[in-house]
């Protein structure tokens, strides 16, 4: 549980690290994920595995067909972990709000960084690619 506490509160964050990297690298996750081989790009293979290991998840019951109950488990879970999301923001909200007026001011939005120090390893009170790296390497880590 804490791991996954420390691990929501490292996106939630360091959320501007993750839009910058999204900004730099459009579609790096995707082939992250689907690029097995490392070279750096996709393969009709690489896609075709990818499909293969998709509908294998989305067969539950391993019959060789996905039903209509499997998809409304895919469902499911999707809105299940759209719901723990929406929870997860909402604490974060109201710890952001710290003098407790219901409202997120500029300036308690901020001055919160509880996390900055976690990623400054050798603080020094600056981010370096390296400690970066090793931020981006959690949340890829976590995500897969």
């Amino acid at each position: 549980m804490k791991r996954s506490v420390l691990i929501a509160a490292l996106l939630v964050g360091l959320a501007p690290l993750c839009a910058a990297q999204a900004q730099d690298m459009p579609g790096q996750r995707i082939l992250q994920r689907i690029d097995t081989n490392g070279d750096g790009a996709i393969s009709k293979d690489e896609m075709t595995a990818a499909r293969e290991r998709l509908f294998r998840k989305l067969d539950r019951n391993g019959d060789g067909v996905i039903d209509e109950k499997e998809i409304e488990s895919a469902r499911q879970a999707i809105k299940d972990r759209a719901e723990v999301a929406q929870a997860r923001l909402g604490n974060r909200w109201r710890r952001l709000d710290t003098n407790g007026d219901g409202k997120v001011s500029e300036k308690e939005f901020a001055s919160s960084m509880p996390l900055f120090d976690l990623a400054d390893r050798d603080g020094d009170g600056k981010l370096s690619a390296d400690e970066i790296a090793s931020v981006r390497k959690l949340i890829a880590e976590h995500a897969n």
